[in-house]
């Protein structure tokens, strides 16, 4: 048996540690950190900044993202779908059928629960 790869990888992967380590220590030496106000302030284009810079963004923001992100995958593999078609057969257009389903049935519990509603007289329902 052959046990070279079983050298090599770790000595590789000690390499490769010791090489970032060397580049950071680099960094820090030849680099160095002066400290100043301004560098410690954050930075807005420019404008001097004004109150706190971590705001609260909503939920509701996540989850309208994270629908769009869900129905975003959906259409790119309809899209993969339809491309191929005629390949695929009857039993892929049921499938592709079926997944639709599932995603729309996802929507309209999403819809039905007002994850979709921007308007803040009317919060989403607890699940």
């Amino acid at each position: 048996m052959n046990h070279e790869p079983m050298i090599i990888l770790p000595l590789f992967a000690a390499l490769i540690l010791a090489a970032l380590a060397c580049l950071f220590w680099l960094g820090n030496i030849l680099g160095g950190y002066k400290p100043q106000w301004d560098k410690e302030t954050p930075f807005e284009c420019g404008i001097p900044p004004t109150g706190d810079a971590r705001l609260h963004v909503p939920v509701h923001f996540y989850v309208v993202a994270v629908s769009f992100a869900v129905f975003d995958i959906e259409t790119a593999f309809l899209f993969t779908w339809s491309v191929a078609y005629w390949e695929l057969g009857i039993v892929a257009a049921l499938g592709a059928c079926l997944f639709i389903v599932i995603m729309l049935l996802g929507l309209i519990y999403e819809w039905r629960k007002g994850g979709l509603s921007w308007s803040p007289d009317r919060p989403a329902r607890d699940i």
